[in-house]
């Protein structure tokens, strides 16, 4: 995974109003720690990071003003819930040849046979991998996968110099048989029961009048 060099500005301001004061010119509030050194507080440009960290477990390379810079992979962000901009990231730094544990996302490829549901029980899963040799992803094969197949992390292929960090019978991919419509009606009514859902009886056909 390539680096990602992001210039950085040293943070002597904290608190809410101070946050929403770096915001408002395009910039995030970020802290930097690890390796048992003091937690450093940054500010981030906006638009930079934003495209940095639309790579999952992006490595960045976070160069503060005054020459001091640090390797760093995002630990947590945070969303506007509303408007999805980055209100705050946590960095941790991270040393080359270092072994980190990361989330990595777990992509399908192919199909299984028709009638088939392919049920992917983990959307990502934890490996550990050397910090500058991160996997952008897992891919899985189900090209022609039969009903009741299913796949374990133990069956994965990693990619060089990465390894399970959970245990090796997780399962991952799960094909089952489709359902028939009748199925899903009948989960939909127990779900709707059991969320206390009354179904409004069909209005009556109006009677017509005896002819006289």
């Amino acid at each position: 995974m390539a680096e990602v060099k992001i210039q950085a500005e040293s943070r002597t301001e904290f608190g809410k109003g101070a946050a929403r004061r770096i915001r408002r010119d395009n910039k995030v509030p970020a802290v930097l720690y690890g390796h048992g050194s003091d937690p450093v507080h940054i500010t981030l440009p906006g638009h930079d990071t934003m495209l940095a960290l639309k790579t999952a477990n992006a490595l960045l390379l976070i160069e503060v003003e005054g020459g001091e810079s640090h390797l760093a992979l995002p630990k947590q962000v945070q969303r506007d819930p509303l408007k999805g901009f980055i209100e705050h990231v946590d960095l941790v730094i991270v040393k080359r040849g270092e072994k980190v544990q990361v989330e990595v996302a777990v992509h399908l490829e192919g199909e299984a046979v028709s009638d088939a549901l392919v049920v992917t029980e983990h959307a990502a899963i934890l490996v550990e991998a050397e910090a500058t040799h991160i996997p952008t992803q897992i891919v899985v094969s189900i090209e022609g996968l039969e009903i009741g197949a299913q796949i374990h992390a133990s069956d994965l292929t990693l990619p060089t110099g990465s390894t399970l960090a959970i245990e090796p019978d997780t399962l991952i991919v799960n094909v089952t048989a489709q359902p028939t419509a009748e199925q899903v009606d009948a989960e939909m009514n127990e779900a709707e029961a059991q969320a206390g859902v009354e179904k409004d009886e069909p209005a009556a056909e109006p009677v017509a009048a005896a002819a006289e």
